[in-house]
């Protein structure tokens, strides 16, 4: 089927012969990712790999660093190592520090908290690729995350990490798609992301986990505020949009790579 006009066409066809549109990869070849230990793992999108291996990274490094101060062990981190890395802490982002709203999505305080956010960001961002593309997912996971720590910052002066915010950002984006496109597939999309929406927030309201309810509020708004611009990919090669999307994607890793700058001149120049 042209992605463009929707007349149906032979697979041999790289010209749509009704309305001229040319035609890019299958949508079958451009959404079907490899997957890991046989299928065991499914999804195992490229930009998935490296928002794990930024995670798991980040993880390493500031685990390291907070066993040499005596305060931190390997599955628990202390608080002014996760300052340091880069933590949303409101005094520190009022005073100038924007960066920490982004490095902070990238933190984890613990094991087990990393191991949770790895797994949900596993099966997320594998599913909202399929549907956006991979210009968007950059966009909604960015967004999501300093949307989300912003939301933190004017609710709590308390420090703050984790994924979670752009986690919540991916599940507002499916939520956003399956609001727009009003057929039984976009209500069944809606009307599962939305109870994975309220079960998260039902989980952060626990009294023995210390879960920050705003960052998860702010990237959910956040995550279905971009999905609702920007819609589902394209197809159609050469569709405009499409090269929108592509230029606001690199504008997100461009501030994210400037945020990680500011972090280290900070950490490496600080008294």
């Amino acid at each position: 089927m042209c992605p463009n006009c929707r007349a149906f066409i032979t697979v041999d066809d790289r010209v749509c012969p009704y309305c001229d549109v040319k035609m890019g990869q299958r949508s079958v070849d451009r959404r079907s990712p490899s997957d890991l230990l046989g299928g065991l793992i499914p999804g195992a999108h490229f930009t998935t790999v490296v928002i794990l291996t930024a995670n798991v990274g980040l993880y390493l490094a500031a685990m390291l660093a907070s066993m040499k101060t005596g305060e931190g062990s390997l599955t628990d981190l202390d608080g002014r190592t996760l300052f340091d890395f880069g933590a949303k802490y409101t005094d520190a982002i009022l005073a100038g520090q924007w960066w920490r709203l982004i490095t902070a999505g990238f933190l984890h305080g613990g094991l087990f908290h990393l191991l949770m956010n790895t797994w949900a960001l596993f099966d997320l961002t594998g599913t909202v690729e399929e549907f956006f593309g991979t210009p968007r997912l950059i966009a909604i996971y960015i967004v999501s995350t300093i949307t989300g720590f912003a939301a933190s910052t004017f609710w709590s002066a308390s420090l703050s990490i984790g994924a979670s915010a752009a986690i919540f950002g991916l599940i507002g984006a499916m939520i956003a798609y399956g609001t727009q496109y009003r057929t039984s597939m976009g209500a069944m999309i809606k009307s599962m992301f939305m109870r994975y929406a309220i079960y998260g927030l039902l989980f952060g309201l626990m009294p023995f986990f210390q879960v920050d309810n705003a960052a998860h509020i702010g990237g959910l708004a956040g995550g279905f505020a971009v999905g609702w611009i920007a819609g589902p990919q394209r197809l159609a090669e050469g569709d405009w949009r499409e090269r929108l999307w592509r230029w606001v994607s690199y504008v997100c890793l461009a501030v994210t790579a400037l945020a990680f700058a500011n972090m280290f001149v900070w950490f490496t120049t600080r008294t």
